[in-house]
């Protein structure tokens, strides 16, 4: 589908010579002078390749197609992570460099957004937050409380973070899928 440069939003998927491209950032430029120019950043998914371009306001350029789906991690086998659709029941590999980081903080059942394009996965969202139980931390020092002092500990997941110093081994606590930082105390 041909839209106009001007249009485009960060996160919009563009087709460009057969090879799909995410845009990092978009910046509509009017010189006082001379035609307005829209200057995007884009990486290239095949190759995580960083490109900028800069179009004419009023170019058309090719917007790709992109099916967002929910999906159910089912296992991890070598480099490839398989998943599932819960309504259709249909199964999709993803490779191990799609997945990246996010490897960490996916479980048994961990519903992820799937973006795919022609049916061949391009990019995987983790939900917001998730639990996991601490494996390792220091022993909790008597007289600490709950101040601005944390202690660092080592979850289930194999994430390194830093916890509040009343928790001890075994406490299930909520981190953010983003960075792996500390939100609370798990209530289950």
């Amino acid at each position: 589908m041909k839209v106009a440069a001007s249009s485009l939003r960060k996160g919009s998927v563009l087709d460009i010579d057969g090879k799909l491209y995410v845009v990092l950032s978009i910046e509509n430029i009017h010189p006082g002078k001379g035609t307005p120019v829209t200057q995007l950043d884009m990486r290239r998914i095949s190759d995580g390749v960083k490109v900028s371009e800069r179009y004419r306001t009023t170019e058309q350029v090719e917007r790709a197609f992109v099916d967002d789906r929910e999906y159910t991690f089912l296992y991890a086998d070598g480099d490839e992570f398989h998943f599932m659709n819960p309504q259709s029941f249909d199964q999709v590999t993803v490779p191990k460099d799609l997945v990246g980081d996010a490897a960490a903080y996916l479980q048994d059942g961990t519903l992820v957004t799937l973006s795919l394009h022609e049916d061949v996965p391009i990019a995987l969202e983790l939900p917001a937050r998730a639990t996991f139980e601490i494996v390792d931390t220091e022993p909790q020092m008597k007289g600490q409380t709950a101040s601005g002092s944390y202690k660092p500990a080592i979850l289930a997941n194999g994430v390194r973070t830093m916890v509040p110093p009343y928790l001890a081994i075994g406490v299930r606590v909520v981190v953010m899928t983003a960075d792996g930082s500390y939100v609370e105390r798990a209530k289950d």
